[in-house]
């Protein structure tokens, strides 16, 4: 057996909260949450993306916490046609696709967005 089942959650550093909660709650259709000390979280599904802003970061933090290091895939829960319309419809621009990709379980179909700090957002479905 596996030692690790699943990912519960990953941070995300940002610059702009206000930006960001825009992003991950009105483009990505996540679920803000606040939590602890008046922490943020996006939930989707059973997972979550909690939020350190830079320079007021949480303790333990990464070694080198910047924004715009990440490069995130996200299974839709809906066609990525209807992604790509709900993207157009919140004028949120698409940088590549669609295009076929591997992932970690099948072949996927992808689109990908910048988020705020530019961390590069790919939006998938299996196919």
């Amino acid at each position: 057996m596996p030692l690790i089942d699943h990912l519960d959650h990953l941070v995300l550093t940002c610059v702009d909260p206000d930006a960001t909660k825009h992003f991950y709650t009105e483009v990505m259709q996540m679920r803000l949450e606040t939590f602890g000390a008046g922490r943020l979280a996006f939930r989707f599904g059973n997972q979550k993306i909690n939020l350190h802003v830079r320079g007021s970061e949480f303790e333990p933090k990464a070694h080198v916490p910047v924004p715009g290091a990440l490069d995130l895939c996200f299974i839709a829960a809906v066609s990525l046609d209807e992604v790509i319309a709900h993207l157009r419809s919140v004028d949120w621009p698409i940088i590549e696709g669609p295009v076929e990709r591997t992932g970690a379980t099948q072949k996927i179909r992808s689109v990908y967005v910048r988020d705020p700090d530019l961390n590069l957002i790919e939006i998938s479905e299996l196919l």
